[in-house]
């Protein structure tokens, strides 16, 4: 691998974690008990506050890891200049470079591969040694979540 190489990977790691990584715990927790109110996993509100408390946010790991997945596929399937373009530090190429994540989040393949790390977590956590519930409530949360980042996506092109 050449330094450039590594130089535009650190670059499209670092861009996509602090992207998907912004959301603050106050919208989290609001996002959360809305979902389990309005599919009704939750029909009292302090029982959705005490649901979403419960699921974790995701940790940067996950994040980390299917971004890594991300640079793999794009290094596999872009040339190097193509993607040289799209780490030139602009904000158009920095969109240009979230909504490729999130095509990708959105692919069935990644979406097996969210389910199942989500249900990994799940069986490794405490929290959610309840049953894969709540690993599918929060791997339907990191669904809706990418469908509003490419809805800001739009808005913003």
């Amino acid at each position: 691998m050449t330094a450039e190489e590594q130089q535009m990977r650190a670059y499209i790691e670092a861009m996509l974690m602090e992207r998907v990584t912004q959301d603050d715990a106050a919208r989290r927790a609001e996002a959360l008990r809305e979902y389990l109110t309005v599919t009704r996993a939750a029909t009292q509100k302090q029982t959705a506050e005490q649901l979403a408390a419960m699921i974790p946010p995701v940790l940067p790991a996950l994040y980390r890891k299917w971004i890594r997945m991300f640079i793999r596929r794009l290094f596999e399937t872009a040339t190097q200049e193509q993607i040289a373009t799209l780490c030139d530090g602009s904000e158009e190429n920095a969109a240009a470079l979230l909504l490729a994540y999130i095509m990708f989040l959105e692919s069935e393949r990644m979406e097996n591969q969210v389910q199942e790390d989500l249900r990994a977590l799940g069986e490794s956590q405490s929290v959610l040694s309840e049953g894969p519930e709540q690993a599918d409530v929060a791997a339907t949360y990191i669904r809706a979540r990418v469908a509003q980042l490419a809805a800001e996506m739009k808005k913003a092109n």
